[in-house]
């Protein structure tokens, strides 16, 4: 990209982040209002200094002397006021824009395909969410504050020097060129460096959001020292990319400072020169180097304001990515009014993203209503694949699957969802207590007795019972509180509530314990009575009652049949079981 597409790119990147503040124009024109107010004020101690001069010192004025303290007073009061009401303004402002940049990021964030989570770690994401919405904040707040206060206050300060003597005040011009040439040069170092420091948090974040997920792991098998090593890793490379961007903030202000002291001294130098008509009076001389003086501390605020830009510029990047991802697309119209729940998958094939390897290939069966379907075979055979295209998580490179005779791609994905439940093998429990985990995305208000139903079927009484608290005990992040069979008989309570006319259980019993299993595996076959279930199967012994079992091979279906039938054949199902049965019986023995 070249540096004008860049400067441009940026450019469009400030405007549509500053977008951001106009609903609130209001409350910003009251901070603009009182940064006018701040900056007048700055300029009046400096005009000030002459009728104090000139009235005070050289020819006294008793009149004048004696109303010097209340004037004084007066801006001292004028500037407090209006400091508090610029700063707490613009205070309120950024946190409303920080309120609507992450609900807008979080609201894109749900409806993203599942493909966008694929290529993008949770840790990545929820750093965008908070660290680059805070970087973004800073450019829209804090640095139009800096940006409009001190550029009135410069404005305002040149404006009386340019009064008490134009021709003096033209050489700070002869230094402009100069001083927006650093600025320039500082600001595309920024960007670059921002950008990478964007990156360097979403990396520290994704390390210890696994430490701290997989900590039972990492003290297992004794992984400190290698999570130590991979967070400082992260942490060493942010913090060096911090200091190249510290490194670029800490020259630029002293580069500028000289440059416009140089020009300080130049303008004194000449001003103490002069003689004959054009000499200055001591008041004018003591007020001009009062404002020229003054003039410093703006103008090192201003040119550290570009960094806070730059760093907003680049966060905003990051940002703006997220929200103008295209959500979930979802064309169809059709809704399911009363599914009966029939399945069909017609000549299948699909690939993961840019992969040349078909994970499905010419795909083809059908489960009719109240069926139970049972998938094997072994892993990356595309059985859960299977399960995430009627989900309608991706969609078929090729071919067609149905629902009650309607092409998913007609059927909204709202109908459809609301006719599937899940039982995954890997619980999904939210920190919450086990009453909202069970009825979890229901329309209020919950009818209690379905609930009660519903935990009664999946045996949640008898351990919900001696809580204190009942359903509304807090079970911690992922049901970390509960055992592995409690946290899986919430999930199947989840799908009784539900209801829904199809299920989607992967078998989740060969990590419990005997009673778990049993009572899990009770809880179960309670759940797919009247229901068409399509069951990714682990354990073939939990699979024998199914109407029908496809054996996948590869992503397509080498086998056929019910339990007898398969192991009749003695092909690849039997010699699944035979390896099953002979690992179960050298583990009893």
């Amino acid at each position: 990209m070249t540096t004008q597409a860049a400067e441009q790119g940026s450019a469009r990147l400030y405007s549509r982040l500053l977008s951001y503040v106009r609903p609130y124009k209001a409350v910003f024109s009251v901070a603009v209002v009182a940064m006018v107010i701040t900056a007048l004020t700055e300029t009046s101690f400096a005009a000030l200094l002459k009728p104090i001069m000139d009235s005070g010192f050289v020819s006294p004025d008793p009149d004048f002397i004696a109303i010097i303290p209340w004037l004084l007073v007066l801006v001292l009061v004028a500037r407090a006021v209006s400091g508090f009401v610029a700063n707490y303004s613009m205070a309120w402002v950024g946190r409303r824009v920080v309120y609507d940049l992450r609900r807008a990021m979080f609201n894109r964030l749900i409806y993203l395909p599942a493909a966008y989570f694929d290529d993008h770690s949770s840790a990545t994401l929820v750093s965008r969410l908070i660290y680059d919405v805070e970087q973004a904040s800073t450019a829209t707040t804090d640095a139009l504050t800096l940006l409009v206060r001190d550029s009135l206050t410069a404005s305002a300060l040149l404006g009386w020097m340019f009064y008490l003597d134009w021709k003096l005040s033209l050489v700070f011009l002869v230094f402009a060129p100069l001083v927006g040439y650093t600025v320039k040069r500082a600001a595309d170092r920024f960007r670059s460096i921002g950008e990478r420091i964007q990156v360097s948090v979403g990396g520290i974040a994704h390390v210890a959001k696994e430490a701290v997920i997989g900590q039972r792991v990492v003290k297992t098998f004794s992984g400190q020292e290698y999570e130590k090593s991979s967070f400082d890793r992260a942490n060493n490379h942010n913090r060096q990319q911090a200091m190249k961007k510290a490194a670029v903030a800490a020259a630029l202000v002293p580069v500028i400072l000289l440059v416009v002291g140089v020009g300080v001294a130049l303008v004194i130098h000449i001003a103490v020169t002069r003689e004959g008509p054009e000499t200055l009076s001591a008041g004018t001389f003591v007020s001009y180097l009062g404002a020229v003086l003054m003039l410093m501390s703006p103008l090192k605020r201003l040119a550290k304001v570009n960094e806070k830009i730059q760093t907003g510029v680049a966060a905003a990047s990051s940002i703006f990515d997220m929200v103008d991802q295209a959500p979930e697309p979802d064309p169809g119209s059709v809704v399911l009014d009363h599914p009966r729940g029939r399945i069909e998958y017609r000549n299948v094939s699909f690939r993961y993203g840019r992969s040349d390897r078909e994970v499905l290939s010419g795909l083809s069966f059908v489960v009719e209503p109240g069926q139970t379907v049972a998938l094997v075979g072994a892993s990356g055979s595309g059985k859960s694949t299977i399960a995430a295209l009627l989900m309608g998580f991706y969609r078929p490179d090729s071919g067609q699957i149905l629902v009650d005779g309607v092409d998913l791609t007609d059927l909204s994905l709202a109908s459809l969802r609301a006719s599937i439940a899940t039982v995954t093998q890997e619980t999904i429990l939210f920190d919450d207590s086990i009453r909202n985990n069970i009825v979890y995305g229901a329309p209020q208000p919950v009818s209690e007795e379905q609930l009660r139903r519903a935990t009664a079927a999946a045996h949640i009484d008898e351990f919900v019972d001696p809580l204190p608290a009942g359903l509304d005990t807090l079970i911690g992040e992922q049901g970390i509180r509960l055992s592995g069979g409690q946290r899986q008989r919430i999930s199947i309570a989840r799908a009784l509530f539900k209801d829904a006319p199809i299920l989607i259980l992967d078998e989740a019993t060969s990590s419990l314990d005997a009673i778990s299993e049993r009572l899990v595996q009770d809880a179960t076959e309670r759940l797919i009575q009247d229901r068409t279930t399509l069951v990714i199967a682990h354990r073939l012994s939990t699979i024998e009652n199914a109407d029908r079992i496809h054996v996948l091979d590869g992503g397509i279906i080498v086998e056929t049949g019910r339990h007898a039938e398969l192991v009749a054949k003695n092909g690849v199902y039997a010699g699944l079981y035979r390896s099953q049965l002979q690992e179960r019986a050298r583990l009893a023995g």
